[in-house]
């Protein structure tokens, strides 16, 4: 049991740094003044998932969903 609460150990670790770093890499969500005059609807926003914008946010999610599992099965008392 010691070696498994190892592993996730160093998974939750590995994931945590991986966490911060896709965070910084990631854009401001500040639309500016297009946002005001209507012109948010550009090809680049309504292709934002496909680019590397979109990569990293869906990244985040799968590895905040990661930390928050990996936090609950290491705080069990097992």
């Amino acid at each position: 049991m010691e070696i498994l609460k190892m592993v996730l150990t160093v998974l939750y670790v590995i994931d945590c740094i991986g966490l911060i770093i896709v965070v910084l890499m990631q854009e401001g969500k500040q639309q500016g003044l297009g946002s005001v005059a209507g012109m948010a609807d550009t090809y680049w926003g309504k292709n934002r998932s496909r680019s590397a914008e979109g990569n990293l946010v869906r990244a985040t999610k799968i590895m905040a969903v990661l930390f928050i599992v990996l936090s609950v099965v290491l705080n069990m008392n097992f």
